[in-house]
């Protein structure tokens, strides 16, 4: 997982950094707060990854997940495995009784906004999301 994770990151114009990688989804696996699927071939060869982080609201009093993360390798696009990962996604929200599901995608992602608007995904305009960056000591 930690390739297709560095693979993931490189995408977004990161550097490869794949112990970092390792050492991320290890600390959020081992705290509880990641729930990561994993798409194999037959020969078990990793083809993609979503990974859900929890979230609530006080609103509706449900679960929420947000899709952080969904990423497919570039040999296995077009194949079906990122709307097979979309499917567990919602299958696994609706078995942990959750509300909703959100992702966010860059705007000029049209391959992955078209899949995720065949999934049933619908894009939010009641409100403005807004983002403080923090800088660490």
């Amino acid at each position: 997982i930690a390739i297709l994770f560095d693979a993931y990151r490189q995408f977004y114009e990161q550097e490869s950094d794949i112990q970092g990688a390792r050492n991320f989804i290890e600390m959020h696996m081992k705290n509880g707060d990641s729930v990561i699927f994993l798409a194999l071939s037959e020969g078990n060869e990793p083809l993609g990854f979503a990974q859900l982080y929890p979230s609530f609201s006080s609103v509706a009093m449900k679960r929420m997940w947000y899709l952080n993360d969904l990423y497919v390798s570039e040999n296995a696009r077009k194949k079906g495995v990122g709307r097979a990962l979309l499917q567990k996604v919602a299958a696994f929200a609706k078995d942990t009784d959750a509300i909703t599901v959100k992702l966010a995608t860059a705007v000029s992602n049209e391959k992955a906004k078209s899949l995720y608007e065949s999934e049933g995904y619908v894009k939010v305009t009641a409100f403005e999301h807004y983002t403080q960056r923090v800088k660490l000591a």
